[in-house]
């Protein structure tokens, strides 16, 4: 008996509704939003992805064309050469003309009417300026400016040229001074504007070059955390006699820098508006010799700069003012010139309001960095060729003023601290927060361990609870906090800042009492492992030397500590 093919059809089911899916009990909805999460986070990995490959395919793509024409103005040059040099020998017969050194137009002894293409050995050299590991001493930048001229004289005329055909000073080899000189001349000026393009285009490769090495030979991450708390007495420290020495400024002192690229130079910047070089000397008691000092007041309110950084070259300070006025925002001082265009000031103005709290460069090889505002924004500012391109990175994750921002070594993770007691991690990747700490005191300043790659320090306004210790692993965890009793004054200035030591064990900060603390994070104590007398008035900074055994400190009283510990 056959069967009707209707009963044979699979019966249709219905799709549970999401109502239905929401009221099971959660795991399903729960595992879909994670599932959501994470597609979307690699949607926009793979689109930054996408966009840094385009970007480099066409870096790739310029650079081969940029040297294909300078292998033509090569050739084109080299022709010019041999016709000028063959006409002045037809004009100068029976003229007795000077000994020269031998060029391409008379090799082997053998005269040619153009000269035959050099080897790739002997090519001319782009004049591209060297770049040191060790960033020169601008010393002679306040004076003449001659370290910022030579950036423009080519060293030596190229391999085969003469030294007298480069310079066009000879008159023997032209039918009409007047005419030859004034043809040298304007090929003078057109070599010196191509080679300043090519040498602005191989020098930014190789300097992104030196930041990749750098990054390469940055110490390994370190365990530190678990030795946090691990010992029953500190490891006390060994402070020579601290060398005074005044600070040359007129107002209270607010920022000190050590120059990350050369281990001898630091800034200092104070409410007088100047930014002061210093040089350390590497012999005998510790002491350091002014270098320079240069105005740099913003132009319209004449305001100071409230934050400075160095450029992580070392060529250049970068300064953080004020977004109230329509004022500038952001200057930069370059050591490598001089005169007025020593300081320049970006056009950009992104903060909307109140004082730039915080301006910070990141350790990732893309070079980028970064401002947090009384406006509650966080800004990232890239290069781009001669420019600086900025975004928000967010403007309302903090309900009040952003006091400071840093970066993670391992990944590109903002970390910012507000006056709004959140402190937060922000992922450039995903373009989403990380993890969002909420303390019970206002945030000051966030500064991350220069060994272990997970710990970070916080700086509050808790009397005796002022430094806090996060591990970015965990969340809403506070590994240990310690601090000091401020017999001065009860409230915690936000000018006082912290430094790790090299090794991420101890921690300094200055006081308003006015005393150096250092902590040993070892150390099973809330209260400072010693105390270091140093300045007559309030501490505001005592930075560890990241190579020598050194520590600066500076003080309202105006006047800078050098401190050796050993």
């Amino acid at each position: 008996m056959e069967m009707d093919p209707r009963l044979l059809k699979k019966p249709k089911l219905e799709e549970p509704s999401a109502a239905e899916d929401g009221g099971g009990g959660g795991g399903g909805a729960g595992d879909g939003e994670s599932e959501r999460e994470q597609e979307e986070a690699l949607v926009a990995l793979i689109e930054h992805r996408t966009k840094e490959v385009q970007h480099l395919k066409q870096k790739l793509a310029y650079y081969k064309s940029q040297l294909d024409e300078a292998e033509k103005r090569l050739g084109d040059s080299q022709s010019k050469l041999g016709r000028l040099r063959s006409r002045s020998n037809g004009v100068n017969g029976g003229i007795k003309v000077e000994k020269r050194s031998p060029s391409p137009v008379q090799m082997n002894g053998t005269p040619h009417s153009r000269p035959p293409p050099l080897p790739p050995s002997s090519r001319p050299q782009l004049l591209i300026p060297a770049l040191n590991t060790k960033t020169h001493s601008p010393a002679a930048d306040s004076g003449s400016g001659r370290a910022a001229k030579a950036d423009l004289i080519p060293a030596k005329a190229p391999a085969g040229v003469s030294s007298r055909a480069a310079s066009g000073i000879s008159s023997s080899s032209s039918p009409s001074p007047s005419q030859s000189n004034s043809g040298v001349e304007r090929l003078k000026q057109e070599s010196l504007s191509k080679n300043k393009v090519e040498r602005g285009s191989f020098g930014s490769q190789e300097k992104t070059q030196k930041r990749v090495e750098r990054k390469l030979a940055q110490k390994e991450h370190q365990d530190v955390i678990p030795s946090i708390r691990s010992r029953s007495s500190p490891s006390l420290l060994r402070f020579q006699t601290a060398t005074v020495k005044s600070s040359q400024h007129k107002r209270k002192l607010r920022s000190l820098e050590l120059c990350p690229a050369n281990e001898q130079l630091f800034v200092t910047s104070a409410l007088d508006g100047v930014v002061t070089l210093w040089q350390l000397q590497a012999k005998g008691p510790p002491t350091a010799s002014l270098l320079s000092t240069t105005d740099c007041l913003s132009p319209k309110q004449r305001r100071w700069p409230e934050d400075l950084t160095w450029h992580p070259d070392g060529d250049s300070i970068f300064a953080a003012y004020s977004a109230d006025g329509g004022d500038s925002q952001i200057s930069v001082l370059n050591l490598n010139v001089s005169g007025e265009k020593k300081v320049t000031f970006l056009e950009a103005k992104p903060h909307l309001k109140g004082i730039i709290n915080s301006i910070n460069f990141m350790p990732w090889v893309d070079l980028c960095f970064v401002t947090g505002g009384s406006d509650h924004a966080v800004v990232l500012w890239q290069e781009r060729g001669d420019t600086w391109n900025h975004k928000k990175v967010h403007g309302n994750l903090h309900s009040s003023a952003v006091m400071g921002i840093s970066g993670l070594y391992q990944k590109k993770t903002i970390l910012s601290a507000g006056a709004d007691k959140r402190i937060i991690g922000f992922d450039l990747a995903a373009g989403r927060s990380e993890f969002k700490h909420q303390i019970e005191s206002k945030c000051m300043s966030v500064l991350p361990n220069p060994a272990d790659f997970n710990l970070f320090m916080v700086q509050t306004g808790a009397p005796g609870k002022q430094l806090r210790l996060f591990d970015i692993r965990l969340r809403q965890t506070e590994i240990h906090a310690f601090g000091w009793k401020q017999e001065s004054s009860d409230s915690q200035s936000a000018l006082i800042n912290q430094s790790w030591s090299p090794d991420g064990l101890y921690i300094s900060s200055g006081s308003a009492d006015p005393v150096i603390h250092i902590f040993d994070i070892r150390y099973n104590t809330h209260s400072p492992s010693q105390s270091v007398q140093a300045h007559q008035k309030r501490v505001f900074k005592a930075e560890w030397h990241q190579s020598l055994p050194l520590m600066i400190s500076i003080s309202s009283d105006l006047n800078i500590g050098l401190h050796k510990v050993g």
